[in-house]
C-alpha cells in the first residue's frame, strides 16, 4: 500500500483543468504563473474516459478542477514551487508523461517570442489551438505578457480566425491550407506563426503571396514551444547537432524535468542541453529539421528519413500534402510508404510519377514502394498527422 505523500515546504499542489478553453483556464494559468496559486495541468475535456484515467494515474494531481466543481484525488503528490504547468505528453510511446515548465521558463520563451516578431504592447493573440498543449498555452503567456485577454477559439474555424480582428496568430500548417482554400486575405494578420509539423515549401510561398507574413517555429513542450524561429533560436536559446545528428538545444526556455520520472530527465539531458529526438543539421548559422530520429525507415539495410521523401513529395504540383511511413514488409523488413492528398482528386498522381518524380533528388531506396490517397490526412488534436494512424492506413 503506498503511503500517502507529503509535501515538503515550498512545493505546491498540481490542479487538474478539464476545462473548455475559455476564461477560466486562462484566469487559472495566469495565477499559476504568478505564484499565487496552484500549478495546472491543462487536460482536453474530449479526452476518452481511458485515456484520462492513465493521465491523471501518471501524473497524480491533487484535485481535477471541471465545469462541475472541484474533486479532490487522494494519490496526489506536489510540484517543485518553481513548477507552474504541467504539459501532458505521449511522446512516441503512448504513455503518458508530464512536461514540467516553470514560471520563469514560460515568460523567458513567451518575451523572446514576442521580441522576435515584433509584437507590441496592447496587440491581441488569437489561440486557435489546444490550451492543453504547449503551442495553444504559449499564445495565452504571450498574450499575458503583452497585457491583452487573449481571443480564445473552443475549435478552428478558418472564417472565424479570419473574423477574429486579432494581429498575431499561432497555428499549424494544416490549418494554414484551410486558410488558403479560402482565398483569405492573410494580411489581416501582422504575424502567423507556423509550428507543429513541417511546412511545405510550397504552402509558404503560396502563404507569402496572399499577404501572409509568415514565421517557422520549431520547439516542443520541453522547450516550452517554439525556440528556433526561420531556422534561427530566440534570445539566450542555443542549438547544436551532435555526431550522432540528433539536435540539442540550450537556454533558459527549458523544461525542469518529467513529472515523477527523473529516469526520463536524466535520459534526456546531455549536460546542460536538453537532447531531441529530431535529426538535424546547421549550414550558416541555421538549423534545418530532417526529421525525427525514430521515424526513421529500414528499408532493405539502407535507412529512409521519412520527412525528407515527405518534403520531396510535397514539391510536386500534384501534391497537396504528404506525409511518409514506414510499414512491416517480409522482403525489406520495412517499405517507404507514401499518404498523399492530391491537389487534384480527380486526376491524382500515381506511384511510379512520384518515384521518378523523388528519385531527382534521393536514392532510389528513399522513394516510395506504396501510394496510399486520401481526401485529407488524419490529425492529433494538436494539428500533427496522426501517424500512428497513418501506418494502419490500407491501401487505396
Amino acid at each position: 500500500m503506498r503511503a500517502e505523500p507529503r509535501s515538503p515546504a515550498g512545493d505546491r499542489e498540481l490542479h487538474a483543468l478539464i476545462l473548455p478553453p475559455g476564461p477560466a483556464l486562462f484566469t487559472a494559468l495566469r495565477t499559476a504563473l504568478d505564484g499565487d496559486g496552484p500549478a495546472v495541468l491543462p487536460l482536453s475535456p474530449a479526452l476518452p474516459a481511458a485515456a484520462l484515467s492513465a493521465a491523471l494515474t501518471a501524473l497524480r494531481p491533487a484535485h481535477v478542477v471541471t465545469p462541475q466543481g472541484v474533486r479532490r484525488r487522494e494519490d496526489g503528490v506536489p510540484v517543485p514551487a518553481e513548477v507552474a504547468v504541467v504539459i501532458a505528453t505521449s511522446g512516441s510511446t503512448g504513455t503518458p508523461k508530464g512536461v514540467q515548465l516553470t514560471a520563469a521558463a514560460l515568460r523567458a520563451s513567451a518575451q523572446a517570442s514576442l521580441d522576435r516578431v515584433g509584437a507590441r504592447p496592447g496587440e491581441r493573440w488569437l489561440c486557435c489551438l489546444p490550451p492543453d498543449h504547449v503551442s495553444g498555452l504559449q499564445v495565452l503567456v504571450r498574450a499575458m505578457l503583452a497585457g491583452t485577454e487573449p481571443i480564445i477559439h473552443p475549435g478552428f474555424s478558418a472564417g472565424a480566425v479570419l473574423a477574429s480582428g486579432a494581429e498575431h496568430v499561432s497555428m499549424v500548417p494544416t490549418q494554414l491550407r484551410r486558410l488558403l482554400d479560402l482565398g483569405a486575405d492573410l494580411s489581416v494578420f501582422r504575424t502567423i506563426v507556423l509550428g507543429g509539423a513541417a511546412a511545405p515549401a510550397g504552402l509558404l510561398t503560396e502563404a507569402r503571396t496572399a499577404g501572409g507574413r509568415i514565421v517557422t517555429t520549431y520547439g516542443m513542450s520541453e522547450t516550452c514551444g517554439g525556440c528556433v524561429y526561420d531556422g534561427r533560436p530566440l534570445y539566450n536559446v542555443d542549438f547544436k547537432v551532435g555526431d550522432d545528428g540528433r539536435i540539442r538545444l540550450a537556454g533558459p526556455v527549458l523544461f525542469s524535468g518529467y513529472r515523477l520520472r527523473p529516469d526520463l530527465t536524466a535520459a534526456a539531458r546531455d549536460g546542460d542541453w536538453f537532447l531531441t529526438s529530431d535529426l538535424g543539421e546547421v549550414s550558416a548559422g541555421r538549423l534545418r529539421v530532417l526529421g525525427r530520429s525514430d521515424d526513421v525507415i529500414n528499408t532493405g539495410g539502407e535507412k529512409v528519413v521519412a520527412a525528407l521523401t515527405a518534403a520531396v513529395l510535397a514539391r510536386h504540383p500534384g501534391v497537396a500534402d504528404a506525409v511518409v511511413v514506414g510499414r512491416p514488409d517480409p522482403e525489406w523488413g520495412e517499405r517507404v510508404v507514401a499518404v498523399v492528398v492530391p491537389a487534384d482528386p480527380a486526376g491524382p498522381p500515381d506511384l511510379g510519377t512520384l518515384r521518378d518524380f523523388c528519385r531527382q533528388d534521393l536514392p532510389a531506396h528513399a522513394a516510395p514502394k506504396e501510394l496510399v490517397l486520401l481526401p485529407e490526412l488524419p490529425l492529433l488534436p494538436n494539428g500533427k498527422p496522426d501517424l500512428a494512424a497513418l501506418r494502419m492506413t490500407s491501401h487505396m
